[in-house]
């Protein structure tokens, strides 16, 4: 696991581009604290720099930036391939004459290239990663992400000057950076506590997508390149679903349990100590359960509980260890514990994520850190197997709300608006205006519904949820929210939440179930096999059953969540008040201070929460202040 940036520029003769890259390298420190390295040609204007956290090859011979050994290639690189030993296996059998320097997995990308050309290698590969390329003889720059979005890089011109990298304080560095804030992204943010890709806070700075890659020559310009996908959700979905698994309920568990296997068999490959997240709940659970039952040791667990009875879990999590015998370590926090991460939270994310379960992911990160350098986890759950609340529940409250006319929906949502109701009708309220059944969910998943309306000189974005040109045709309306809930939610709050929260501690974090093998099956299983009986997950969860009484994980579902209304109200209460006051929203000239500050009353009276709607615009406040 590591860090990268660099840039590429027509300025060929620019004399500071070697202290240029050793501060992008520096900002992203945190990615990578156990090695440094800088590359730069200065006829063809490319120059890498990279940060280090040594997992596999611990060697001088995973050094990067690693050029290959026909001096063709440069690579910096982050995140995982698991199957690069397999990947070896196939060239050595085709290809003998190839000399190894070392083990790593970066060498073995390398060869696969010259061998076998970019995409072919893309394909091929699994795991985790994002990778800049620097072809010399074709004078070429490969940019490339994984799969389902797991390892970040930004990208984008900034005047003559390509820049890219793991986090946007790196891209910052550069002297030529532009730091324009982009107010329509700004607006996607209130909408959904995040910003989808490919957008990002910059106006000049895009996130690259999940499963592309893009290649950019010489004198080409942003008009001139485009990412191009090499593993396509939307396509794999309605391929999954075209060809879906004929079996029964025994065969399907058995090979849903085999394929978990097979990830978390290559997901614990690792020359340093490796653990896992353990809350205690469905889908840590059955990973760790997998990894105990393929390792010969105790793995190491981790969970986090909060003295706050209402928001712990930790019992929990300590139950299923005891059952599976694994070595576990808990650490119990207050709220001031909590709270005093606020303030560091702009430093942490490089733009604003406005999840509140943030908090406490560092802090578990930060705790099994202490620990292990690899860390494993349950995410992907829920999208992949209908584990939301709303994936189980949303289309029977909208098969009822429909059977009203929208227009007397749309008079009594006009009519009830100001009056005093409680959260849970408030709730209910927003969505009787929606039009159909895709709307009544974008709506659902939305915070602030007007936010082009909050932000000044803003307009609204297509993203993956609201942009038809991007669903998959699927079979039923629960598969469609699952669609998009991997396509935008996962992709660009959880996985970017847990990237940055984990990277920040110096810790890698691995997600067997979003092994793509993993997702397609979970496709091509029929919907009764995920939601049955109201109930979502069902496969994972007897896959889980069968080394984990079901007796010890039925429950209602929580969430990695915090008191954060009260904490509005409370000890955040004169922070918050600072960051929104009237004076200060009117004169840096992003929001209409009003209708914030409404909300900002609204919810001090503690008749209503608003903290969801709030946070977003907190969370924007704090790291401008930064900027």
């Amino acid at each position: 696991m590591c860090g990268f940036s660099g840039f590429f520029s027509n300025q060929n003769s620019r004399t500071d581009a070697p202290l240029i890259l050793q501060r992008q390298a520096s900002t992203i420190e945190h990615r990578g604290p156990d090695d440094s390295g800088i590359w730069f040609d200065e006829q063809s204007g490319i120059g890498f720099a990279h940060r280090r956290l040594s997992i596999l090859e611990l060697s001088s011979a995973g050094h990067q930036p690693m050029i290959s050994n026909d001096n063709r290639y440069v690579i910096a690189f982050n995140g995982e391939i698991y199957n690069h030993l397999e990947l070896r296996g196939q060239l050595n059998s085709r290809n003998p004459e190839i000399v190894w320097n070392g083990h790593s997995d970066t060498e073995t990308l390398l060869n696969c290239f010259a061998y076998w050309g970019v995409e072919e290698t893309l394909k091929a590969s699994v795991g985790m990663f994002a990778f800049s390329l620097w072809d010399k003889k074709e004078q070429q720059l490969t940019l490339a992400r994984d799969r389902l979005g797991e390892k970040p890089l930004y990208w984008g011109w900034c005047g003559d000057t390509l820049l890219f990298g793991s986090e946007l304080k790196a891209l910052k560095a550069h002297p030529d950076f532009d730091s324009e804030i982009n107010r329509d992204a700004l607006a996607l943010l209130l909408r959904h506590n995040y910003i989808p890709a490919p957008h990002t806070i910059y106006q000049k700075i895009e996130k690259l997508p999940a499963g592309h890659f893009v290649q950019i020559k010489k004198n080409d310009r942003q008009l001139d390149v485009s990412p191009k996908p090499y593993w396509h959700l939307k396509s794999v979905i309605e391929n999954c679903i075209a060809n879906p698994f004929l079996g029964n309920d025994a065969d399907a568990v058995n090979l849903l349990e085999e394929r978990i296997s097979q990830a978390v068999e290559g997901q614990m490959l690792a020359d340093v100590p490796l653990g896992a997240f353990l809350s205690g709940g469905v889908d840590s659970s059955t990973i760790v359960a997998l990894m105990q039952r393929q390792s010969t040791q105790q793995v190491r667990t981790f969970a986090i509980g909060f003295e706050d009875a209402g928001y712990n879990e930790a019992g929990y999590a300590k139950e299923v260890a005891k059952h599976l015998n694994t070595e576990h370590t808990e650490l119990y926090v207050s709220a001031d514990d909590v709270l005093s991460l606020v303030p560091k939270l702009p430093e942490i994310y490089c733009e604003p994520l406005a999840d509140s379960s943030q908090l406490p992911t560092f802090l578990v990160s930060r705790m099994a850190r202490q620990h292990v350098t690899v860390a494993l986890s349950g995410d992907g759950g829920d999208e992949l197997f209908g584990g939301y609340n709303y994936y189980q529940f949303g289309p029977h409250i909208w098969n009822r709300l429909k059977l009203l006319p929208l227009p007397l929906r749309q008079i009594a949502e006009r009519t009830l608006r100001g009056l005093p109701l409680s959260d849970k009708l408030s709730k209910l309220l927003r969505v009787f205006p929606a039009k159909d059944q895709y709307n009544f969910y974008q709506i659902l998943m939305s915070h602030w519904n007007d936010s082009e309306l909050v932000v000044k000189d803003s307009r609204k974005l297509p993203t993956f949820i609201d942009d038809p040109a991007q669903w998959p045709e699927t079979d039923s309306f629960e598969e469609w929210m699952m669609a998009t809930g991997t396509g935008q939610y996962m992709t660009d709050d959880i996985l970017v939440k847990v990237d940055r929260a984990a990277m920040a501690n110096s810790l890698e974090t691995r997600v067997p179930l979003l092994d793509h093998r993993v997702v397609e099956l979970a496709w091509q299983l029929p919907l009764h096999m995920k939601i049955r009986k109201g109930v979502g997950k069902w496969a994972l969860r007897e896959v889980l059953y069968r080394h984990v009484p079901k007796a010890m994980i039925e429950r209602p579902k929580k969430g990695f969540s915090v008191p954060l209304g009260e904490w509005l109200r409370g000890p955040l209460r004169e922070w918050a008040e600072n960051l929104i006051s009237a004076h200060r929203l009117e004169s840096e000239g992003y929001f209409h201070p009003e209708p914030i500050r409404k909300i900002w009353q609204s919810h001090l009276t503690g008749k209503h929460d608003h903290s969801l709607k709030l946070w977003s615009v907190l969370m924007f406040q704090a790291w401008l202040e930064k900027q």
